[in-house]
């Protein structure tokens, strides 16, 4: 046989590799493997009991501490949701949760509850502008307010870049890829149950 043929051989074979390897990449399965969500009951239940979306927390949570329980930020922010200390004081307070919580942080229960009703209290101030919500839970409400009111940003996802921190720039597009990540693979899975 002629070297013309096992070429072609050789060339179909790899093109048949390349398609397989991209449908298996491409499987649901490997996706979820690459896409984890971990604490899906509380998280489920945290976002039931607060009215938000399950994927928004997941995402917060995976860009915050990748599903860590003990990583601290060097700003000194821990937990899954990555609290700053006065936050959460704040949030135990307002919220009316046990003072014991402010000890728990580590604890993924405690910390996506707090996290959780942090959200739904900035959607309510931000009148349910999600965008502006994940911009607050990095920058802080008052910065973000600041921004709104003198016209430096108009909360929408469009404008992102006149953020003038490119850390909450970055954060916004971050977020919003783990959510819209999360809604494609764990959407229907999630209204199943």
């Amino acid at each position: 046989m002629s070297w013309g043929f096992w070429r072609k051989k050789r060339v179909f074979a790899l093109f048949l590799l390349a398609f397989i390897l991209f449908m298996f990449l491409s499987s649901n399965i490997v996706s979820k493997w690459l896409y984890p969500i971990q604490y899906e009951d509380e998280i489920r239940l945290n976002a039931n009991k607060y009215n938000l979306d399950p994927f928004l927390i997941a995402a917060i949570v995976r860009v915050e501490s990748n599903y860590q329980t003990k990583i601290e930020s060097k700003k000194g922010a821990y937990g899954l949701m990555q609290l700053m200390p006065e936050t959460s004081q704040w949030i135990v307070e307002i919220g009316q949760f046990s003072p014991s919580y402010n000890q728990k942080l580590h604890d993924p229960m405690v910390s996506i509850q707090l996290g959780s009703w942090y959200l739904k209290w900035l959607h309510k101030e931000l009148d349910g502008n999600t965008v502006a919500v994940i911009a607050s839970y990095n920058a802080g409400q008052g910065k973000v307010r600041q921004w709104l009111n003198n016209g430096r940003w108009d909360g929408t996802r469009e404008h992102v870049d006149d953020i003038p921190y490119g850390e909450t720039r970055h954060y916004i597009q971050r977020v919003l890829y783990y959510y819209n990540k999360y809604h494609k693979l764990y959407a229907d899975d999630w209204r199943a149950r």
